[in-house]
């Protein structure tokens, strides 16, 4: 179902209970009430995967700036991208869904909250893209360049859990696909999974935002991430470099609306997407899906050498059929040799 660019959550109980935990929030645009664009005020659910909290902490009040947002409401939910996709399936509103893997929206297309052409947009349904990297020590003490740096005696590596976390699935499928060269020799891609989470894979969070609280605190020697969450760290004091392998894929990261989704949340979208909200991720280490603001920030993001896709593997349909389904998935196996849960 998806798409070329430029190169260039548990169930709704247990989102819930992470919303009493700061995992949700409520905002207004402190508009004084006045009529929006869309037709009046409006409260508009966004239910996203965790990671971008931060920016979407500044997107919404910059958007109740505008005349589109003015008198606009919040409610926010975050977590890991699976569950908050489930929680949606089960019934937690939601207006706008911003999650880490393409399937995570499908899901919501199937049950009919979202709309069969939510990814014929400009952007194809992305809201913006990443790599997955490795995030190290300051100074990167145990010299951590590589995928095979990974497997030195010793190395301690956190990954969040590939069956709760979209962040995960992307991690190990960059694995997978340098190992296998695209696919093209799997048995090679999944012994080197096998060794990584086997031998060296300390500790599988829940979602990429625990996984990488749990580095931040002194776990491990290297967390396999997206490339913005260094960014995030290194903006909040941490101190932690970014290394990105000469070989990895691209993370893909969509947004859409529901389609009972009031006027409101396309105008919130089309602010997301436009120069000012793209530049808010640019800021924040996402790359921006705009063309404009891309090249303005290219220095920022430099193209590694070998660039994978999600399509080079044959798309999620045959990633998850092959890979990752509950009962033969090999990586599946893989996971559950290793005594990770697997269960969603």
């Amino acid at each position: 179902m998806k798409r070329t660019l430029p190169t260039l959550t548990a169930l709704l109980a247990t989102t819930l209970v992470a919303a009493g935990c700061g995992g949700a929030s409520d905002s207004t645009d402190g508009g004084g009430g006045a009529a929006s664009a869309s037709g009046g005020k409006a409260t508009l659910d966004l239910v996203a995967y965790s990671t971008p909290q931060v920016v979407y902490d500044e997107l919404i009040p910059a958007f109740g700036r505008t005349a589109a947002g003015r008198g606009i409401g919040f409610k926010s939910s975050y977590g890991a991208s699976g569950d908050q996709s489930r929680a949606v399936e089960a019934g937690l509103p939601a207006d706008v869904v911003t999650f880490s893997t393409e399937p995570d929206v499908t899901r919501l297309v199937k049950d009919g909250l979202v709309a069969a052409d939510w990814d014929r947009t400009p952007t194809k349904g992305l809201v913006t893209t990443s790599l997955v990297s490795f995030i190290v020590r300051k100074g990167n003490p145990k010299h951590i360049r590589t995928w095979a740096d990974l497997l030195k005696p010793g190395v301690k590596v956190l990954t969040p859990n590939p069956f709760t976390s979209g962040a995960a699935k992307w991690n190990i499928l960059a694995a997978y696909a340098q190992a296998s060269d695209g696919g093209k020799d799997p048995a090679k891609g999944l012994a080197y999974v096998k060794e990584l989470v086997a031998r060296h894979v300390v500790v599988q969070d829940k979602s990429g935002r625990e996984a990488l609280q749990n580095f931040v605190s002194g776990h491990g020697d290297v967390l396999l991430s997206y490339e913005y969450e260094a960014t995030t760290a290194q903006r909040k004091g941490e101190k932690v470099d970014v290394v990105t392998p000469g070989d990895t894929i691209r993370i893909e990261i969509d947004i859409a609306k529901t389609k009972k989704a009031p006027a409101a949340a396309q105008d919130f979208i089309d602010y997301v997407l436009s120069p000012a909200g793209q530049e808010r991720f640019a800021s924040w280490g996402y790359r921006p899906v705009n063309p404009a603001v891309l090249r303005a920030n290219a220095a920022r993001f430099p193209e590694p050498r070998t660039l994978r896709t999600i399509a080079e593997l044959g798309g999620w349909t045959t990633v998850n059929d092959t890979l990752f389904d509950p009962d033969k998935g090999s990586i599946t196996k893989i996971e559950q040799g290793a005594g990770v849960s697997t269960s969603k």
